[in-house]
């Protein structure tokens, strides 16, 4: 083979997609499966082209993570060129048309190829070292997902990245998905009941857990008729936070498996967190925490849970409400868009402020999250969120859906604005964590 001009492919990267023009010119458009990186997908295409031809190929890719030239084996050993095409003249010959660029820039294949697998060892031990790896050179791709009309319009290469909707909601995303170095914990409350609290607490936890990876624990913290439970689904066993109590011992001993709190809490499948209950068929009586009963369960669900969201009780004068607000990192205080509502919402801000300096500063940093109860009264809503503007760190509001309105909460009941109003609250929720 010596003597003989190497034959050339090219790839032009863009995103997840690439342009690629076998040895012989025909031009294709190559796609990464799944998540699998595109220079992946573009370098078992050319190995395939290489072993088609029965020859080493050369492989000159560009794109937005640089430019690379390679020496492509049908066995899909890479060797870098070491004395490269200049990339101005690479992309010009692409772009031209021209799939064998000129004279002045061939390789000769014999420069490169070795004539037998003892020397071809000899050749990669040194080459290896130099390589520069697609995949390395890649940090954070596949992270762009269009969908609907423009995801065609992607893969297709008219269009280059994100609009900016959906630099937002990819940022909002990433916000939701966060970790911390220890649990977390936010707290759900307003005093009037029927509010939303339940269903805030649900659709949060949702959030965290399906963007975040699970490790979410939704509990609710009521003395009175906690309907969590009722709202949700139910695990393999019967049990409430009464029967955890008990076992918070066992649970927070070294020997304890992470797999022991299962019979304490129900996951939630398609949602990816678990509800610690209360038992709504008993009176507060024979329910209520002391506060050193409330600490005992946090020291559990810290030990097992990287978030937690309360689903408080009305009575603000009760222990285990007030622990909460003492343990929480963030307040979240759920209304409709009605007067007794949100006028609640506003009386629990200045309690908090009033209370200590901790607290005032729970109610400084508070978000409210505004429900449409009805189809009908969205000017309502908007009044409502306004009336907030300058009491709290961030308003959001929540558009009508029948989902949220009785029956089991799952987030993929819901419609897609409203999912996308919940991904948004959630994300205005943690942002100050």
């Amino acid at each position: 083979m010596n003597g003989a001009t190497t034959l050339r492919m090219y790839a032009t990267v863009t995103g997840d997609t690439a342009r690629f023009v076998a040895s012989d010119g025909k031009i294709e458009l190559v796609i990464a499966d799944g998540h699998e990186d595109i220079r992946t997908t573009v370098l078992r295409r050319a190995t395939e082209e290489a072993r088609r031809a029965a020859a080493p190929l050369e492989l000159i890719a560009t794109g937005d993570r640089g430019d690379h030239q390679l020496i492509v084996h049908a066995d899909g050993t890479l060797l870098p060129l070491e004395t490269p095409i200049a990339a101005a003249e690479a992309a010009k010959a692409f772009s031209e048309g021209t799939v064998e660029p000129p004279a002045s820039t061939t390789r000769r294949l014999a420069e490169h190829a070795p004539t037998n697998r003892r020397h071809a060892a000899d050749a990669e031990a040194p080459a290896r070292a130099k390589r520069v790896s697609f995949i390395e050179a890649d940090e954070g791709a596949g992270a762009y997902a269009p969908a609907g009309l423009r995801r065609i319009l992607y893969r297709a290469g008219l269009v280059n990245g994100p609009s900016k909707s959906e630099a937002e909601r990819m940022e909002r995303e990433r916000i939701v998905a966060r970790q911390w170095a220890g649990c977390r914990t936010i707290a759900v409350a307003n005093g009037k009941g029927g509010v939303g609290k339940t269903m805030t607490t649900a659709m949060l936890a949702a959030v965290y857990a399906r963007f975040g990876g699970g490790n979410v624990l939704a509990w609710d913290n009521n003395d009175t008729r906690g309907t969590l439970g009722w709202r949700t689904e139910q695990g393999l066993y019967d049990t409430t936070i009464r029967d955890l109590l008990p076992a918070a011992e066992r649970l927070l001993a070294p020997t304890a498996s992470i797999s022991d709190i299962a019979r304490f809490v129900h996951h939630q499948p398609a949602d990816r967190y678990d509800v610690l209950r209360s038992n709504p068929e008993l009176l507060a009586a024979h329910q209520r925490l002391a506060q050193a009963d409330f600490d005992r369960l946090m020291q559990v669900a810290a030990r097992y849970y990287r978030l937690v969201v309360f689903d408080s009780g009305n009575d603000e004068s009760a222990d285990r409400w007030l622990r909460m607000v003492d343990s929480s990192y963030q307040l979240v205080l759920p209304t409709l868009a009605a007067p007794e509502s949100a006028e609640s919402a506003v009386l629990l801000l200045e309690a908090l402020r009033e209370r200590d300096e901790r607290s005032a500063a729970l109610a400084a940093n508070a978000v409210v999250i505004v429900t449409q109860a009805e189809p009908a009264n969205r000017p309502q809503v908007a009044r409502t969120a306004d009336g907030f503007e300058g009491l709290v760190r961030a308003v959001e509001t929540i558009p009508f859906d029948p989902a949220l309105k009785s029956g089991p909460l799952r987030f993929d009941a819901l419609r897609p604005a409203t999912q996308r109003a919940w991904i948004k609250a959630a994300a205005s929720t943690v942002a100050a964590l």
